[in-house]
C-alpha cells in the first residue's frame, strides 16, 4: 500500500510553502526577470472592472497601457534605487528635453483572458547584453495574473535612445550603459538562481514520488470498506 508517512507529509508541505512564498521568483526569476522592490514595474497592482470589455475579460489594449506604465517605473526604479546620482537624466528621459527613449514597437503575446477581481506584476528585463554603440535595445516583458499565479501576457518592446535636441538616434548614454550592464548581470545572476530552485524543488517531487505511489509494488490503499 502507498501514502505519506508523517516525515513525507512534512516535506511535501515544506515544498509547499517555498512554492507559495517564492512564486514570482521561481517563475519569472528563473528566466531573468528581475523581481521585487525597486525592480518591478508594477507589484499587486489592482486590476479595476472598468477594464473589462464587454467579452467579460481585461481588454487587449490595456496589457499594452500596463506594460507602457510598467517601462515608466522601471525606469524610475534606477532613479530612486540603483543611480540617485543621475536622477535627473533618468527621469528626463520620458520627456522631450534631450535624450530619450522612444518606444519603437511592441509586440503582445495574449495567454490567458484575465478577468476582474485580481491584481497583476509586471516585469521588464534586457534581452541582450548593452554595448558602447547600441543605439536601440529590446525588452521583454511578463504580466503576471497574481489571482491564477500565471502568465497573462508577454510584450516585446523595441526601445530608442533618441537626441531630441538633434532630432536623431544616439548610444546610450555613460550613466544609462553602467546600469544596463549591472541589470544584465544581475539578471544573469537571478536566472540561474532560480533555475537551480526550480531543479531542486522538482527533485524533491520526483523523491515523494519515488518513495509513495510510483515505488516498485505499490498498489493504492482504497480504505476500509
Amino acid at each position: 500500500m502507498f501514502g505519506l508517512r508523517s516525515g513525507q507529509i512534512e516535506e511535501a508541505g515544506s515544498i509547499l510553502q517555498v512554492v507559495t512564498r517564492e512564486w514570482r521568483e521561481l517563475l519569472a526569476g528563473s528566466e531573468g526577470f528581475l523581481v521585487g522592490r525597486g525592480r518591478a514595474g508594477f507589484e499587486g497592482h489592482q486590476v479595476v472592472w472598468g477594464e473589462m470589455d464587454s467579452m467579460g475579460h481585461v481588454n487587449n489594449v490595456t496589457y499594452v497601457r500596463y506594460a507602457e506604465s510598467a517601462r515608466i517605473n522601471w525606469a524610475q526604479n534606477y532613479a530612486k534605487y540603483h543611480d540617485p546620482t543621475h536622477k535627473k537624466q533618468w527621469e528626463e528621459l520620458w520627456t522631450p528635453k534631450g535624450d530619450g527613449l522612444i518606444l519603437r514597437s511592441i509586440k503582445t503575446d495574449f495567454k490567458f483572458p484575465m478577468s476582474w477581481p485580481d491584481r497583476i506584476s509586471v516585469y521588464h528585463k534586457l534581452r541582450a547584453p548593452p554595448s558602447d554603440a547600441s543605439e536601440a535595445f529590446i525588452l521583454d516583458v511578463l504580466i503576471l495574473s497574481e489571482r491564477h499565479q500565471r502568465a497573462a501576457a508577454r510584450c516585446v518592446e523595441d526601445i530608442v535612445v533618441y537626441d531630441y535636441r538633434r532630432g536623431r538616434k544616439t548610444p546610450l548614454m555613460s550613466f544609462m550603459l553602467a546600469q544596463f550592464k549591472k541589470t544584465w548581470e544581475a539578471q544573469e545572476a537571478a536566472r540561474k538562481k532560480n533555475e537551480a530552485k526550480v531543479e531542486e524543488l522538482l527533485a524533491r517531487v520526483r523523491r515523494l514520488e519515488i518513495d509513495s505511489w510510483d515505488r516498485e509494488g505499490a498498489v493504492e490503499d482504497m480504505g476500509s470498506p
